[in-house]
């Protein structure tokens, strides 16, 4: 499948398993991501986001948000959106 870049990781919280996203492009709930990294990779859907601490259904780039995650992220992975 296809996959555009539009991020990187810039932070990671263990408590709740939280990555904080720099966007360069378009995100919305539902939205597939693919994080890949050095020792990361990792694919799932979007369900939930935010923008300091407010719950959002979409962010553009130059967006700072957080969202949940499944497994540790790193500092520096590459955010992909996968397209179908």
């Amino acid at each position: 499948m296809p996959e555009e870049v539009i991020g990187k990781v810039s932070d990671f919280f263990a408590r709740p398993v939280v990555a904080g996203i720099g966007l360069t492009g378009l995100l919305k709930l539902g939205d597939k991501l693919h994080i890949k990294g050095h020792t990361t990779d990792l694919e799932f859907v979007v369900e939930s986001m935010q923008i300091d601490n407010v719950n959002v259904k979409e962010a553009k780039a130059g967006d700072a948000i957080g969202i949940k995650v499944s497994e540790r992220v790193r500092r520096g992975d590459v955010v992909y959106k996968v397209t179908e």
